[in-house]
């Protein structure tokens, strides 16, 4: 192992609990050759030769990226070789301010240009449905697409800074009419199709798009959704559309004629011819992207982000994080309306091919998707903690039915990986993989918690801080704890920070939300730890950990045990105020969704409240189980804790278009289980 990036940590004072997890051995240790040859390896001996530096360990090169950001910065903008028209001489300015840090301000750059920089025969989108491949389109057939679209943008008289949306699946061209957006300058924000009407408007009517593109339906669970009507019915309410832009994708040509100003895409696109690409270049900090916050506790909020940063943030992922390379085949399960497709979109800047998929991740007896992967020779694939814990429960085995030779790379988001998935995956899918459980948000569109391909993996840990950004773990009190439970917090700016809130004077709803517990200081609200080693646990939503007695307890540690138990098919875990006279005290109520055929009895409740007991400790032990019949999530599939617990303690829920099944909120009100 190069001295450069030996594993080693050090340094960090162990409390008990990590003294115990240190007796374990890693699931799994990358290779000699895979260190050597890893991008991060080339790029850490890059900076030593030139900064006349020594690294002893993995530690020490990530202290660095974070003592050192201007240098850190710079050098990925110059080694991952940023496309720019100018980078200037200045890195940052009012570094000391966070919010008010300034990265690269003479700066002038397209994030366009830089996604779509490889223009040759190889694959740029793969795309399947649940019937299997249905299309590929080459980078040279990319860029010709995404000239033409550029164009028929131009004609619109659009200027820079203008917003255009999308409600349409995870099509080819969802990616092709980004691309055309940043090319000139536009803002770029998405929405899936099975968003109902006000969801959608929730969001676009607060940023006045003046393009819509969409499909005439999408593809689930074996059944067309034509969603024509619902998308007359929004562009009727959205007076600031100038054109609404239709990809056939369930029929050949579908009739359009009540939707005010829509045209087929073929027709939009006629006049055009593919032309040499006009990229315009903008600073640094132009908007590229709005994404929006889940919605479940009020209208969501629109977050800004930029184009210069969320360029440097996906090439350090990427190539450094990830070890993406040319040529390499990157899935990620997604729809339009997750940061995750913003993050997928943003692959081509390895030059990378792109696996898209819509539908349901559950076809072919759940198999589909791992079908794609051999099919494709993916190196990367990406998915949710959900479903790896759903294949687990239908006793799949991909290690034995496919051959995922070329897979290098797991990558697991949307909420905390539990240990046993890790024993699963190793045993299961492929032995010879980086399970990389990595964390961050819509918030940053990237990690604080992040992949590594030179570091091991430890059962039920994150690999690593991600580089460049300081993260840390702070107490109550805000002093930094190693070994403890405490808020993710990263103490100095980092250049994917959003540039704010749409629509918001003076940064009011932006401060208020990251920057009011720790003053100057990003609070991520995951309540999470950061061991010895220098890996991270997360435990859950730190808004949404229960307090029983006064002790705080994140939820995912009773999730691990809960969904673990054969009969358990999901679970989610709230505080009620109890007594109802002391809305300060609480105790932990857990609903159990049970598998078909099965029933909460006395002996099951039993076996959870043992196991829970044995897993972790007394206080996690819920005061009442519940059976139900449903669990609301997001669209995105998350389990929405806050909204259950507001309807739980008699309080409303401000807005369930959010939700992919609001109706299951009925199944926890009144409930005479938690009367007494």
């Amino acid at each position: 192992m190069p001295r450069a990036l030996s594993s080693r940590h050090g340094g960090a004072r162990a409390g008990a609990g990590a003294i115990m997890r240190a007796a374990m051995e890693p699931v799994w240790q990358p290779s000699q050759e895979a260190i050597e040859n890893a991008q991060v390896t080339q790029f850490a001996r890059h900076v030593m030769r030139k900064h006349r530096l020594e690294f002893g360990n993995y530690a020490d090169f990530y202290r660095w990226s974070v003592e050192q950001p201007e240098v850190f910065w710079s050098e990925v903008w110059d080694w991952c070789g940023v496309r720019a028209a100018r980078k200037g001489a200045t890195v940052l300015v009012h570094g000391d301010r966070m919010p008010g840090a300034k990265w690269f301000p003479e700066a002038q750059l397209n994030i366009g240009e830089n996604l779509l920089r490889r223009g040759d025969r190889g694959d740029a989108f793969v795309f399947w449905d649940e019937r299997g491949l249905r299309r590929r389109l080459t980078y040279s057939e990319a860029a010709s697409e995404v000239s033409r679209a550029a164009q028929a943008l131009d004609a619109l008289g659009l200027r820079p800074g203008e917003r255009v949306a999308a409600v349409i699946p995870n099509l080819p061209e969802a990616m092709v009419y980004a691309l055309a957006a940043l090319a000139r300058g536009l803002v770029w924000s998405s929405c899936s199709p099975d968003f109902g009407v006000e969801g959608v408007l929730e969001r676009f009517a607060q940023i006045e798009p003046k393009v819509l593109f969409c499909a005439d339906g999408y593809r689930y669970a074996g059944r067309d959704h034509d969603v024509r009507d619902r998308i007359a019915e929004i562009v009727a309410r959205l007076p600031s559309l100038q054109r609404v832009v239709v990809v056939p994708h369930l029929r050949p040509r579908p009739d359009v004629e009540g939707i005010r100003g829509a045209v087929l895409a073929e027709e939009w696109l006629s006049r055009y011819r593919p032309a040499e690409m006009r990229w315009v270049a903008l600073p640094f900090d132009h908007p590229a992207f709005i994404l929006f916050t889940s919605g479940t506790t009020g209208k969501p909020k629109c977050i800004v982000h930029s184009a210069g940063g969320a360029l440097l943030a996906a090439l350090k992922t990427y190539k450094l994080q990830f070890d993406v390379r040319p040529g390499d085949r990157f899935f990620y399960y997604t729809t339009t309306n997750w940061v995750v497709w913003n993050l997928l979109l943003e692959g081509l800047c390895a030059e990378a091919t792109l696996l898209l998929y819509d539908g349901s991740p559950f076809e072919r007896g759940g198999r589909i998707l791992f079908d794609y992967a051999q099919a494709e020779r993916c190196t990367h694939f990406g998915t949710s903690a959900k479903f790896l814990d759903a294949i687990e429960k239908r006793a799949l085995a991909p290690a034995q039915t496919h051959d995922l030779a070329a897979l290098r790379v797991i990558l697991s988001t949307g909420s905390p990986l539990a240990p046993e998935s890790y024993d699963y995956v190793y045993e299961n899918v492929k032995r010879d993989v980086c399970l990389a459980s990595i964390s961050g948000g819509t918030d940053i569109m990237a990690a604080f918690a992040d992949a590594s391909p030179v570091l091991p993996v430890w059962r039920g840990e994150l690999q690593s801080r991600s580089l460049g950004l300081a993260v840390e773990v702070y107490d109550e009190a805000g002093r930094p704890v190693v070994g403890k439970k405490g808020e993710l917090v990263c103490t100095r700016p980092f250049p994917s920070m959003p540039l704010g809130f749409w629509n918001d004077p003076g940064d009011v709803r932006y401060r208020a939300a990251y920057f009011e517990k720790y003053p100057g200081v990003w609070c991520h609200g995951d309540w999470c730890e950061l061991t010895e080693r220098g890996t991270m646990i997360i435990y859950g939503r730190s808004d949404a950990t229960l307090n029983p007695g006064g002790v705080r307890i994140g939820t995912a540690e009773i999730y691990r045990v809960v969904e673990k138990i054969h009969e358990v098919e999901e679970a989610v875990a709230v505080g009620q105020h109890w007594p109802p006279e002391r809305p300060t005290d609480t105790r932990v109520v857990l609903f159990v969704r049970l598998r078909p055929g099965y029933r909460l009895s006395a002996a099951l409740e039993e076996e959870i409240r043992r196991r829970i007991r044995e897993a972790a400790t007394p206080r996690h032990v819920p005061a009442r189980i519940v059976q139900v019949a449903d669990i609301p999530r997001t669209r995105n599939g998350k389990v929405v804790e806050l909204a259950v617990k507001a309807v739980v303690n008699g309080m409303p829920v401000p807005n369930t278009e959010a939700l992919a099944n609001p109706e299951a909120l009925a199944l926890f009100r009144d409930l005479p289980e938690l009367a007494a």
